[in-house]
C-alpha cells in the first residue's frame, strides 16, 4: 500500500461513483451538507435523478459476475487492504464523523473501531460460502446444494451510525461476492457511503462494484428499491419508512429479500438485586452515547420500587456531571442533534412529557442544536414519552413493583429491537432475558453493544432478517439445487 497516498486527505467528495466513474449526479436540486454543530457547509452535491440509479444498478450487474468469479483470497485481499487504509486514515475518519454527524470523539472512535473489524470479518467471509450434497433415494442419482451470491444488494442506510451501518451490510455482501448499490441519508453523504467508497477504491475494489446514489427518498427512493435488478434491499430506519419498502419490494417488477433494521423501544430494567453503581455507569453509557440518536439506545428505564429512588439518585449525580457541546472536545458527551427537524420534535416530546404529569428531574436550556441531557421521573408506559422512540438525550423512569409488572412493561411496545437487564443473579437475568420480546438482550450490560460481529436484528415492528458475521452470509446469498443422474435412469 503507497504509504504518502494515504496521508493525504480524500477529496472530490462533490461527485458520486456511479457505474465505476466518479461523476456528478445529474438531478436538478443540490444537497447542502451541513455541520450540525455550527452550521458550516461541507460540500455541495448535485442530487442524482432515477436515470443515474438505473446506471448504478445496470453498471453493478454488469461487473459483479466478474467480481464473484473471483478467488475467496482476492477477495478477502480487498477487505484486509480496506482496513489497513482504515488504519491509515483513523483521524481522517473520525474527523468526519464529527464534523457531518455531530458525533462526540468518543462516539466517533468508536464507529471507526466497528467498521476496521466489520472490514477484517469481512476477509474472513469469502470462505465460509459452503454447498452440501444432500442424500438421494434415487438409484445413481446425486443431489447438491450450491450457495452463490444474489448479484446485487441495494442498501439504504441511516444518519446516526452511518458509516457502519452501510459497512455492515455492504462489507459481507462484497465479501461474499455481490455488488452493491449505497443510498445514504442526505444528513450524511459522505459517511454513510462516499468515504467507503474512498476507501474500497484505495484498497483495489474494481470499478462499478460499489456505487453511492445521493439524493431524496421522496424523488429516487420509490425507484431504487422497485428497480428490477437488486435481489435483496437491506433498510436501517424507521418502522414508518421500512414499512414502506417492504410494500414497495413486493409491488415491483421482482420481487425481494429483504433485511430491516427498525426502529427501537429499548427497556433498561433493574431488578431489586441489581449492582446500583455497575447499573448507573451502563445506563449513562447507553441512554446518551451520541445525544442518544442510536436504535438500541435505552428509551425506557423500568426500576424495581426497592431500589428506584437509590439507582435514580445515583444516575442524575451522573448526568449533571456530562459534559456537553462541541463534539470535537474529547471529554464530550453529548454533541449536536443532527438536525432542525430532529431537535424540533425532541423539544415537543420534552413539553408533552410535563404536560403529561412526568417530572424533569434534570433538563437545561438548549444551546443552538445541543440539546443538554434531560431526566424525567413518574413516568407511566401510557405516556407518550415512553411508548414512542425519542431517539434523543431524554430519559424517562418507570417504577415498578416486582419482576413480573418489570417484565409486563418492558414488552408493551409493538417494538422489540434491544433490552438490557441488570441483577446480580446471572440465571435470575438470563430466564428474564429469555421471556423479553426483543432481538438483542443483555444481562448486566447496556444494550448499545459495541461487538461488531453480532446478529443484530429486531422482532415486532423493530425489524426482519439479522445482520453481520454468518447470519449474513444467509442474507446475501442465495442456494441452488443441482441435481446430476450418473446412470440412465428407467422412468416407466
Amino acid at each position: 500500500m503507497n504509504s504518502e497516498k494515504t496521508r493525504l486527505s480524500y477529496t472530490g467528495f462533490d461527485q458520486l461513483p456511479i457505474n465505476g466513474i466518479w461523476r456528478h449526479g445529474k438531478g436538478s436540486k443540490v444537497l447542502h451538507d451541513l455541520n450540525p454543530y455550527n452550521n458550516d457547509i461541507l460540500v455541495e452535491i448535485p442530487h442524482v435523478n432515477q436515470e443515474d440509479v438505473d446506471e448504478a444498478y445496470r453498471g453493478a450487474a454488469r461487473v459483479q459476475p466478474t467480481w464473484a468469479a473471483l478467488l475467496p483470497g482476492e477477495r478477502a485481499a480487498v477487505m484486509r487492504h480496506a482496513a489497513q487504509v482504515m488504519e491509515a486514515r483513523q483521524e481522517e475518519v473520525v474527523q468526519w464523523l464529527i464534523q457531518e454527524t455531530g458525533s462526540t470523539r468518543i462516539k466517533a472512535t468508536m464507529e471507526w473501531g466497528t467498521v476496521r473489524a466489520v472490514l477484517l470479518e469481512g476477509a474472513t467471509l469469502p470462505y465460509l460460502v459452503e454447498g452440501r450434497i444432500l442424500p438421494a433415494d434415487i438409484l445413481g442419482k446425486e443431489s447438491r446444494m450450491y450457495r452463490k451470491p444474489v448479484g446485487v444488494v441495494g442498501i439504504i442506510s441511516p444518519w446516526n451510525w452511518p458509516m457502519q451501518l452501510s459497512a455492515r451490510s455492504a462489507i459481507p455482501a462484497l465479501a461474499v461476492g455481490n455488488a452493491i448499490v449505497v443510498k445514504p441519508a442526505s444528513d450524511t453523504p459522505v459517511t454513510g457511503g462516499l468515504l467507503l467508497a474512498k476507501i474500497l477504491e484505495e484498497a483495489g475494489l474494481p470499478a462499478g462494484v460499489f456505487s453511492v446514489v445521493v439524493g431524496a427518498g421522496s424523488e429516487i427512493g420509490d425507484a431504487f428499491v422497485t428497480h428490477s435488478i437488486p435481489r435483496v434491499i437491506s433498510f436501517t430506519g424507521s418502522t414508518s419508512v421500512g414499512r414502506n419498502i417492504a410494500r414497495l419490494a413486493a409491488e415491483g417488477p421482482m420481487l425481494k429479500r429483504l433485511e430491516l433494521e427498525l426502529g427501537g423501544n429499548g427497556p433498561f430494567v433493574v431488578l431489586n438485586d441489581a449492582d446500583l453503581d455497575a447499573a448507573v455507569d451502563a445506563a449513562v453509557f447507553g441512554k446518551f452515547l451520541h445525544q442518544g440518536q442510536t436504535c438500541m439506545s435505552v428509551n425506557r428505564f423500568i426500576v424495581d420500587d426497592g431500589v428506584h429512588d437509590a439507582f435514580l439518585d445515583r444516575f442524575v449525580e451522573r448526568v449533571r456531571k456530562l459534559k456537553f457541546g462541541n463534539p470535537d472536545e474529547p471529554d464530550t458527551m453529548v454533541g449536536p442533534i443532527i438536525n432542525e427537524s430532529q431537535f424540533k420534535g425532541l423539544c415537543s416530546r420534552i413539553k408533552e412529557a410535563v404536560s403529561a404529569g412526568a417530572r424533569k428531574v434534570v433538563g437545561e436550556e438548549a444551546q443552538g442544536l445541543v440539546l443538554p441531557p434531560h431526566v424525567f421521573a413518574d413516568v407511566t408506559n401510557e405516556m407518550h414519552v415512553a411508548q414512542t422512540e425519542s431517539f434523543g438525550p431524554i430519559a424517562p423512569f418507570i417504577r415498578v413493583r416486582g419482576e413480573e409488572e418489570a417484565l409486563k412493561i418492558a414488552n408493551d411496545t409493538d417494538l422489540g429491537l434491544a433490552a438490557a437487564i441488570f441483577t446480580r443473579d446471572v440465571e435470575r437475568g438470563l430466564r428474564f432475558a429469555q421471556r423479553l420480546e426483543s432481538g438483542m438482550a443483555h444481562v448486566n450490560d447496556q444494550p448499545v453493544n459495541d461487538l461488531p460481529f453480532n446478529p443484530f436484528g429486531g422482532e415486532k415492528n423493530s425489524g426482519v432478517g439479522r445482520f453481520n458475521g454468518v447470519w449474513a452470509i444467509a442474507a446475501f446469498t442465495t442456494d441452488q439445487w443441482i441435481s446430476i443422474q450418473h446412470e440412465p435412469r428407467h422412468y416407466l
